[in-house]
């Protein structure tokens, strides 16, 4: 029984008996539209701070003025706040008594995007990135959403602290695109400083879902991620002389064909996994064989023994493939791993109890079974601590419904995906949906521990 349905069924027996005050049922009764009527008062203010987010984005590890922001939000709902906790890492902690404590996590970092949406307060950010290069800024991927849906629960939590007790752990986590801001932040002993959660939470809006509806997950619902660079090397030379070289173009062509085997081949039908080659960079000139050929691939998977199997035969291709080419031993391909996240598994029972308690806010209808993804997310290393503690992130609708229903006819365009210069979530629809949904998850939690 979800939170609100539970407070309900309590009132309606205290009714029968007829021993409730005229005070006190008004503070009992209509939880759920206490919540509603608060994010109504609460909207446009959630709507600037949306618009301020959007337009004012900042890459992985440099989140420094959206650090700030989430602080001085935090403090002004009566948080506890630290910073600079794994590099821009942001926690709030509010104290409620004795009880669980439930820690929700959003994510602060924009992406290398050149915004194209045309929006009012569409992004107009450039800036350098690591390799010195200019770079347009977006949070093409709605971290923009997450923080404002995060900002306003834990306003409508705090608010509402008559109406649960225990620890409320609010944690603003940077270079969630970079796959190292969880990591970092638990390097850094967060579950060590701040309260040890019972419960983490977190969502994602998703640019196939209608806004108002939330997707719920039980057990694999992000896949593990590792950046892999493959340096194919080989003896350089003239194009018109080819037999006088070793030619490490025509050997990575080999290789990159050689690697899609793994999947199909190497592993079980049963286990998903993808191995991508999503760059290749070798040579200078038409008329040069280059030395070297670099490539970078992405690999995904659920498990650590398919990740193992499938590193182990990126390997023994790449070499067995140089072997076979007459490559000398001391030019045989190099492999580094780099970007390495676990997949988020989430929480069976956890998942059932977010999925009932948002139910009884948004209505069963609002709330579907979304199947699992091949799209990574570092909030899996909140779940893969010694202690295993229950984690669960739940996917926001973010589009309207009648731009899902146009592009479904024939010819139309595909929406735009997350990570896409055109991604525009609708703000209204989506921002309060995610409001109420996790703080009605959270009361829950705190409810019934």
């Amino acid at each position: 029984m979800g939170f609100f349905q539970e407070r309900l069924r309590h009132t309606l027996a205290v009714l029968a008996s007829c021993t409730l005050s005229t005070q006190l049922l008004a503070q009992v009764l209509p939880m759920q539209r206490q919540v509603e009527n608060g994010l109504e008062h609460e909207y446009m203010s959630l709507f600037q701070l949306y618009t301020y987010l959007h337009a004012n984005p900042e890459l992985s590890f440099k989140e420094v003025n959206t650090a700030s922001r989430i602080q001085s939000e935090l403090k002004n709902a009566g948080f506890e706040v630290s910073g600079s906790i794994g590099g821009n890492g942001v926690v709030g902690v509010l104290k409620n008594g004795t009880g669980p404590v439930v820690m929700i996590r959003t994510d602060l970092d924009g992406l290398p995007v050149t915004e194209q949406t045309g929006l009012e307060y569409a992004s107009r950010v450039k800036t350098q990135d690591d390799h010195g290069n200019e770079v347009g800024v977006m949070h093409a991927c709605g971290h923009d959403v997450h923080m404002t849906c995060f900002i306003g629960a834990a306003r409508l939590l705090s608010q509402f602290k008559s109406q649960w007790r225990g620890t409320l752990v609010m944690i603003g986590q940077p270079a969630e695109e970079r796959g190292g801001g969880a990591k970092a932040m638990l390097a850094e002993r967060l579950f060590e400083r701040f309260p040890r959660p019972d419960y983490v939470l977190a969502l994602h809006d998703d640019a196939t879902l209608e806004a108002g509806k939330v997707g719920i997950v039980e057990g694999n619902a992000l896949a593990g991620v590792d950046s892999v660079d493959l340096v194919i090397r080989g003896i350089s030379g003239h194009g018109a002389y080819p037999s006088a070289t070793k030619d490490p173009i025509v050997l990575a062509a080999q290789t990159i064909l050689a690697l899609q085997t793994i999947v199909s081949r190497e592993l079980r039908a049963i286990d998903p996994a993808v191995v991508t080659v999503g760059s290749i960079h070798g040579g200078t000139k038409h008329n040069i064989i280059p030395s070297e050929v670099r490539l970078q691939l992405t690999v995904r998977h659920y498990s650590d023994d398919v990740r193992n199997k499938i590193l182990g035969s990126i390997a023994r291709i790449s070499k067995g493939l140089a072997l076979a080419s007459g490559i000398p031993a001391d030019l045989e391909p190099t492999m580094a791993v780099s970007e390495s996240i676990p997949p988020t598994i989430n929480n069976p029972e956890l998942s059932q109890r977010a999925r009932k308690a948002i139910a009884s806010i948004l209505g069963a209808n609002n709330v579907v079974r979304s199947d699992p993804v091949m799209g990574g997310e570092d909030f899996g290393f909140y779940g893969r601590t010694a202690e295993r503690i229950p984690i669960c992130i739940f996917w926001l609708g973010a589009v309207d419904k009648a731009k899902i229903e146009a592009s479904h006819k024939e010819g139309s365009k595909p929406l735009p995906s997350l990570h896409s210069s055109f991604f525009a979530p609708a703000p209204e629809p989506t921002i309060k949906t995610g409001v109420k949904a996790m703080t009605a998850a959270a009361l829950d939690l705190f409810a019934r521990p």
